[in-house]
């Protein structure tokens, strides 16, 4: 496990910003935890813009992280945040997420040891962590710091206070129009829930595959097969809104370059977690492997069971649905084709 600091700042809109960069700190590959601090309003450094809201995130990864894997991703937020780099760096923005220390490994940058409107939110989370070289933790840095300029901000981002209004009203109407109470008791915090929900079950529209395959991307003269097995996938239906699941297994033929296993799993998280048709799934899957990774060829296919056929419409209990995809060599050799089919049905 990893556990590392970023900092978050805004100027442009911060509340929606802020609370936006915040849930899709959560959705980062590898992420188990995050867990934020208090938000600060500051002045600006170095201009007369409009104030900042800060706030630091203690974030934790599994396995080992480096300073390097987190670039892509936190840029890529920034990215779709609508951030726009220039030459002034003071400039106003709609987000900035820093990295500011690994536990264990010295800081990114002096902003920790610079500014209080780093050190004082980070020191909230890690208080004791030990800053390597200068002997001082967080908390006492913070504490060197004048504080005068800073204001705490009535702005909850951890995971418990996080809502969409606007969604959960639709929620609430929605319960109305079925003929129920949405203020009852075992309905009052069901919009909250719902929100919540259709939040995680379609992270996959806020994830990038050239994140999640970030630096697993290895140099190999391997020309076999490579196999994945019976990976669980659960998406939803986007006729109906209800779930569909099943396995898949994806294979690929190397061409130069390799890629961690786990990310085949992964990729094929990211498109599940969609509002989906399988057979598109398929083909999003296969199309993403051949264009990341440039293989000799892709195979995928994925077995599903949707509940829109069990719980309505035809209502057949046992029926499933099977979808492929093939390019390359898989396409163009049959042999190839076969073996694929072999391997996924061989127990």
């Amino acid at each position: 496990m990893t556990r590392l600091l970023i900092s978050l700042g805004s100027n442009i809109n911060p509340t929606y910003f802020l609370e936006r960069a915040a849930f899709q700190l959560r959705l980062l590959d590898g992420v188990t935890s995050v867990r934020f601090s208090r938000v600060l309003r500051s002045p600006p450094v170095g201009t007369r813009g409009p104030e900042f809201l800060n706030a630091a995130a203690l974030v934790e990864y599994e396995g080992e992280v480096s300073a390097a894997d987190l670039a892509l991703p936190l840029t890529g937020i920034e990215a779709r945040l609508g951030r726009v780099r220039t030459e002034d760096k003071n400039a106003a923005r709609t987000i900035d997420l820093d990295l500011v220390m690994i536990e264990g490994h010295e800081p990114q940058g002096t902003d920790l040891v610079t500014y209080a409107f780093v050190s004082a939110p980070c020191a909230e989370l890690a208080p004791e962590w030990t800053i390597p070289g200068d002997g001082r933790t967080i908390k006492e840095i913070s504490m060197d710091h004048d504080h005068s300029g800073l204001t705490t901000e009535d702005l909850e981002l951890n995971e418990d206070e996080i809502f969409d209004p606007e969604y959960e009203e639709l929620v609430r109407k929605m319960l109305a129009h079925l003929g129920e109470d949405p203020d009852r008791q075992g309905l009052e915090k069901t919009p909250l829930r719902v929100a919540k929900a259709m939040r995680y079950l379609t992270r996959g529209y806020h994830q990038d595959v050239k994140e999640v395959i970030n630096q697993a991307m290895f140099e190999s003269d391997a020309e076999d097969m490579v196999l994945l097995r019976n990976i669980e996938f659960y998406s939803m239906c986007e006729h109906h809104l209800l779930p569909f699941y099943g396995k898949a297994h994806v294979a690929y033929i190397p061409d130069g370059h390799v890629i961690g296993l786990s990310k085949l799993a992964r990729i094929t998280d990211v498109f599940s977690r969609r509002l989906q048709i399988q057979e598109r799934l398929t083909n999003q899957i296969a199309d993403s492997l051949m264009e990341s990774l440039e293989p000799k060829g892709v195979a995928v296919a994925m077995e599903g069971v949707h509940l829109c056929m069990l719980m309505r419409g035809v209502e057949k209990q046992t029926s499933s649905m099977v979808t492929s995809a093939v390019r390359g060599s898989f396409r163009t050799d049959a042999r190839t084709r076969a073996e694929f089919m072999g391997f996924i049905y061989h127990e």
